[in-house]
């Protein structure tokens, strides 16, 4: 009789939780869990918070994963690295990861020896909320979408000093890489052959505009808003007006730890989007905020985090945005669910930039890598409304800035409008 009390009483809290907006404690359902054990890579992005949170807040030991960690990682090489040793071999199982890194490890592009590690994307962890920012020395230009007269300054300087120009991203062939190269591409600037594309890890993005090493950059926070706090430049643009609600990062994991263990992977993919959702309340924004600020995760002053988590941007230029259409979304708009159209559209840019070839199959490809049957799975397990849960792979037809058009149904269609590319010879 005791047991059955128990029993109802869990499943009380479980229905009353949920509906409250943020789960009690909930046993491991189905299938008994492979390993109750997993490490998991981050980079100090507000980004990731919702490992974070899912740390903080017991999400991963709610689903019975109580064995996680989740490791703060140097530089997006140095979760490549990590994620190509496995945990086996104290790298680590899976990560936040920039969403073409899962392919370009896949396919060996990035890495050691091109040794080929294949990886999963489960879930994507965020829409939008990068940014471009430019050094003080454009103060005057008030330098936005439109860049075409920071290309005459930025070829000017070239001219007249003789060395080259940068612009910083985080990896090659990353998000930031090819929001960059969008920008500059759409004002009529060769990423390839105008300026300097340098790879400098994210918390060390100021240090390094401070001391003069590169001119513009491209991020995420709070490395944006901390440039303006130390009064050393300004944001140009959020990512989301190049392309509203473009895909970001992804929570992705190593294909061999997911083939043996398939139930402890849909229950920590359960925790990040239980994390996603508390993400996304603004009553939870100020505390995400001050997470995300502590030693372990970004070791950042909450001041550099807290505005533009809640949505608030001052651009350092005198334009000031409340609640902006372009804040980071972590549940929102589909926010976490891995559309297949989305990571054909990052191997297209790849293969713009030269980085993947034009020979290569991203349908078979894409097939490999996104599970986003898993996602599904998930989101049903956890009483996700059906409404919030896409009834297609595609997200449809993209619309940038520039007017350019993405149709997944023809990419090449997209590929050959666009005037600057830098496609590998076959």
């Amino acid at each position: 009789m005791q047991s059955r009390q128990n029993t109802v009483s869990r499943r009380t809290l479980i229905k009353g939780a949920f509906a409250a907006g943020f789960p009690g404690i909930v046993m491991a359902q189905g299938t008994a869990l492979e390993t109750k054990a997993a490490k998991l890579g981050f980079i100090a992005l507000t980004d990731a918070a919702p490992l974070f949170v899912a740390d903080e807040k017991g999400l991963f030991k709610k689903h019975g994963m109580t064995e996680v960690e989740v490791a703060k990682q140097s530089s997006w090489g140095a979760t490549r690295d990590n994620l190509v040793l496995g945990s086996k071999n104290a790298g680590i199982d899976g990560a936040h990861i920039l969403t073409p890194m899962p392919y370009l490890i896949t396919t060996g592009a990035v890495t050691a020896n091109n040794v080929q590690v294949p990886m999963v994307i489960l879930a994507r962890l965020n829409l939008g909320g990068q940014c471009i920012s430019v050094a003080n020395e454009y103060k005057d230009l008030k330098v936005g979408l439109d860049n075409k007269e920071f290309r005459s300054a930025l070829l000017s300087k070239r001219v007249k000093t003789g060395k080259p120009v940068n612009a910083a991203m985080t990896f090659p062939g990353g998000t930031h890489d090819l929001w960059m190269r969008y920008w500059m591409a759409a004002g009529n600037v060769d990423p390839t052959r105008d300026i300097n594309t340098i790879v400098v890890p994210p918390p060390q993005m100021v240090a390094n505009m401070k001391v003069g090493s590169m001119d513009t950059f491209c991020v995420c926070e709070p490395w944006n808003h901390q440039l303006i706090h130390q009064k050393i430049g300004y944001t140009a643009l959020t990512t989301s007006e190049l392309w509203m609600n473009h895909p970001e990062k992804a929570f992705a994991m190593r294909a061999d730890y997911v083939a043996a263990n398939p139930n402890a992977t849909k229950a920590l993919l359960k925790a990040v989007m239980e994390a996603q959702m508390y993400c996304e309340d603004p009553k939870n924004r100020a505390e995400v905020a001050e997470i995300c600020a502590r030693r372990r995760w970004i070791n950042a002053p909450v001041e550099d985090i807290v505005d533009r988590m809640k949505g608030d941007f001052d651009y350092g230029t005198g334009r000031v945005v409340s609640n902006s259409p372009y804040q980071m979304r972590y549940w929102k708009d589909q926010a976490s669910y891995p559309f297949q159209s989305h990571d054909l559209w990052f191997l297209t840019e790849n293969q713009r930039w030269g980085y993947l070839p034009p020979s290569l199959d991203t349908k078979a490809l894409i097939a490999r890598v996104n599970r986003e049957d898993i996602w599904r799975t998930a989101a049903k397990e956890l009483g996700v409304a059906a409404r919030d849960i896409p009834t297609s792979t595609s997200r449809g037809v993209e619309k940038f800035f520039d007017g350019k058009v993405f149709d997944p149904a023809n990419p090449k269609k997209y590929l050959d409008s666009l005037a600057i590319k830098n496609i590998k010879s076959a």
